[in-house]
């Protein structure tokens, strides 16, 4: 059973993965601080305000843009625990269920500032503003557990 409880961010339609991340930062070899870097170009400073278990409510088309892993990575040193939108760039969703980034598949009309949980065992998004429950088709259960053994290196490394 996994839950996520956190503020909402919420941003629009084809967010793509050089707006997560600007490409420039991509040189460091300090993956631990690439969250210091998102979104620094299309919300500046907000990186500073986002706190551990937040969740990002966006349009469609979310990730989409070049395959770097490094944006689901910079979206979880940033604090991110979920990102909630109407659809994801494939190639995204495939690199954000295999570091561990939860992504969720709904559209959902939840404003930004609120608190919001996600509960993905029972397939349900809460606003807790409001009390509005959103229901989302639930992971198969091998990427459910992807996800919550941190990620496809994670889960390679517990099964030796």
């Amino acid at each position: 059973m996994t839950i996520y409880r956190g503020r909402v961010w919420r941003f629009d339609d084809h967010v793509d993965t050089d707006q997560i991340i600007p490409a420039e930062r991509l040189v460091s070899e300090m993956l631990n601080c690439l969250g210091d870097f998102a979104f620094e170009k299309v919300r500046p400073g907000i990186s500073e305000k986002m706190k551990d278990g937040d969740i990002i409510v966006a349009g469609k088309n979310f990730g989409c843009g070049s395959s770097r892993e490094h944006a689901p990575l910079a979206l979880m040193d940033a604090g991110i625990s979920c990102v909630v939108a109407e659809s994801f760039s494939r190639i995204f969703f495939r690199n954000s269920i295999n570091t561990g980034l939860a992504l969720v598949e709904c559209k959902v009309d939840i404003k930004e500032g609120s608190e919001a949980e996600v509960d993905t065992s029972e397939g349900t998004i809460r606003d807790m503003s409001n009390g509005k429950v959103y229901n989302f088709k639930k992971h198969p259960d091998f990427i459910q557990n992807l996800i919550e053994s941190g990620g496809l290196i994670e889960t390679i490394r517990r099964k030796k």
